[in-house]
Order: C-alpha cells, then sequence, then structure tokens
C-alpha cells in the first residue's frame, strides 16, 4: 500500500479484494452497491488519506472534453452478426456521451493495420476490435497496448496479445447443436467451418468433435470443410452429396453457409428436414426468411456489444485500470425450426 495521497483506487480494490469499478462507484454513492460495502470502501479511503485525481475529474466535467470517440473495426458489413455488435456497442456509447468511427476491414490484414493507425493518429480513445481472418501478425495491437489505448477484442479474438475480451460459448453453442442433430437421429454429420487459426474456429470444431464422440460417433475427415460463405457452401456441397456414404446432417459456422447448403440440397430435389438436417449459427434475419426456416445457434451479437463497450469506456473513465484484462462470455441457446427433425 502507498502512502499519504498517493493512494489509488487501484489499492484500494486490491487490499478490499473488490473491483475498481466497485471502488469507484462506491465513493460516488452508487446505489448498485450495499450501503454497507459504501461505507467500508469510504472509511477505508478517508482513513489512507485518498484523494481522488484531480485533473482527470475535471477532464471528466469540463465542457471541453477529450475526444469521446470510440473507434470500431468490422471485419465485414454485410454480416448481420457484426452489423448486431455494432448497434449494441453504439447504443451504450451513446448512453454514456461517447461517439463511434467505424472502419471495415473487409478481411485484409493489411487494411486492418491502416485502419489501427488511423484510428491511433485520430486520438481516438479506445479501439474494439473483431480481427480479419487472414491476421497472424499482432504488432500492430501490441503497438496499442504499448502505447496505453484501451483495446477491447469481440468475436475472434488476437491470442497473440494480452488483451480485454468478449466472446460467446462457441464450444458450448457448437455442442448443443450437433447434440441435437445427433439426438434426432442423425448419424454422417457434415461440419462447415472457419480456419483453425481462428479462436472461434478451434472452438466450434472442439464443439463438433466433441459432441460426436460422446454419442460414440467418429469425425470423418471426408464431411469436414473449411467454408464460411454461401457460394462456397453452394459449390461444395453437391460433392458431399455423392460420396458413397453421404451426410445426413450439416451444421454450418454461420447462417449464411447453412442457408447456402439449404438452397444446394433443395437443388438437388432432397427434402429438409426429412432427407437432410441443416444448423446454422448467428439467428440473422436471414434464418427466418428461408424455406424451411433455419434451425441455428443464437449469437446474442447485441449484448456482445454492450460488454465490449463497457469494458472500453470503464477503463476510459477510470473504473477499470487501463492494463486490466477483462474476459466476459456471452450465452448462447438453440433455436430450433424447419430444417431439423
Amino acid at each position: 500500500m502507498k502512502d499519504g495521497g498517493n493512494v489509488t483506487m487501484k489499492d484500494i480494490a486490491r487490499e478490499l479484494g473488490v473491483s475498481v469499478a466497485t471502488v469507484s462507484r462506491a465513493l460516488k454513492d452508487s446505489p448498485r452497491i450495499s450501503a454497507e460495502k459504501r461505507d467500508e470502501i469510504k472509511r477505508y479511503a478517508r482513513e489512507h488519506n485518498f484523494t481522488p485525481n484531480i485533473i482527470a475529474e475535471a477532464l471528466r466535467k469540463s465542457k471541453v472534453q477529450p475526444l469521446k470517440i470510440i473507434g470500431v473495426i468490422v471485419p465485414k458489413f454485410s454480416h448481420f452478426y457484426f452489423s448486431s455488435v455494432l448497434a449494441g456497442i453504439e447504443e451504450e456509447a451513446s448512453a454514456r456521451g461517447y461517439r463511434i468511427m467505424v472502419a471495415q476491414s473487409d478481411e485484409r490484414y493489411e487494411r486492418e493495420v491502416e485502419i489501427c493507425k488511423s484510428f491511433y493518429e485520430n486520438k481516438v480513445c479506445g479501439i474494439i476490435v473483431s480481427q480479419a481472418k487472414n491476421t497472424v501478425k499482432y504488432s500492430h495491437f501490441q503497438f496499442l497496448i504499448e502505447q496505453h489505448v484501451p483495446l477491447v477484442f469481440y468475436d475472434r479474438v488476437s491470442m497473440g496479445v494480452n488483451a480485454s475480451r468478449v466472446v460467446i460459448d462457441d464450444y458450448m453453442g457448437a455442442l448443443g447443436a450437433v447434440t441435437h442433430l445427433i439426438k434426432t437421429g442423425c448419424r454422417r454429420i457434415a461440419y462447415y467451418g472457419l480456419s483453425l487459426n481462428l479462436e472461434i474456429g478451434k472452438n466450434r470444431y472442439n464443439g463438433y468433435r466433441d459432441a460426436l464422440l460422446k454419442h460414440g460417433l467418429q469425425p470423418d475427415d471426408q464431411l469436414i470443410r473449411m467454408c464460411d460463405n454461401r457460394a462456397d457452401a453452394e459449390a461444395i456441397t453437391p460433392e458431399l452429396m455423392d460420396l458413397p456414404n453421404p451426410p445426413d446432417a450439416f451444421f454450418a459456422v454461420n447462417d449464411d453457409t447453412a442457408i447456402g447448403i439449404l438452397y444446394s440440397c433443395k437443388g438437388m430435389g432432397l427434402r429438409v428436414p426429412e432427407d437432410i438436417s441443416i444448423c446454422g449459427f448467428t439467428n440473422g434475419e436471414r434464418a427466418i426468411a428461408c424455406d424451411p426456416m433455419l434451425t441455428t445457434v443464437e449469437q446474442r451479437g447485441i449484448r456482445v456489444g454492450e460488454e465490449a463497450a463497457n469494458i472500453l469506456m470503464d477503463k476510459v473513465e477510470g473504473a477499470l485500470p487501463i492494463d486490466s484484462i477483462e474476459k466476459r462470455v456471452v450465452r448462447t441457446r438453440l433455436i430450433v425450426r424447419g430444417t431439423t427433425r
């Protein structure tokens, strides 16, 4: 513990075994903190001569404030999931007096690096990002951390840097979806997924694999393809259905891919779900615009965006230490519709 007026909220939090956010709220008489806990924290602060950072507090209350603009990097605007995350970020940011500056990496590493550089030069107060599919170098993210720019990942998390992140329970979502297919009688379940270089690709594949193994079924490499879009799904599905022992179900990494499978199967004269079952992952608007409507895993993108925005703003405002690593998981749920039995 530091002496005198050098005591910080982080010190108080550590000594009392609570979060910095709890200390901050208690000192501001937030009703979210119990009266007993508020009194304990205030008493400790008085006894140790805690003095708030007057300069930072003045900046927060001043009419002439530093830029309250959050940079957001989206891999693809056209994906429903990313647009729903963006909606969650914007809603929370607006409620707390922030604005967002949004850019699309278009799934390109080089573009992602350029955006990070531009956001830094434009002095955004922090960055929320889902990395591009082909990003395997992370120096642009590490630079931001070293410059004390708050950084929060969502969905696609960079394992090459130690930063805060908000993800869904990809493993459990996939496990539950494939278990549903098995329980409805499917035994040859194909998997269309993301590259295993991405953490969500690994987690969803592992959920698929473990569901099979748990029910005494062996994964078949012939039924596992790296495919994450409708066009590719429509192109390769006939190849799988022409196998001597074709699949009787598909689990796809997103709804667009699942819909590509659906229309490919229907084009071959197959009945869904009588002949083939199909499950997606997103629960976007397209899931109820196809015939039959799509069984899918709901990702709750708005909630992911809200969590990511609040972590970042708490760091900017000092409720969380800027170097703290926050890891939050948003739960999924399976929405059963007409493409499964």
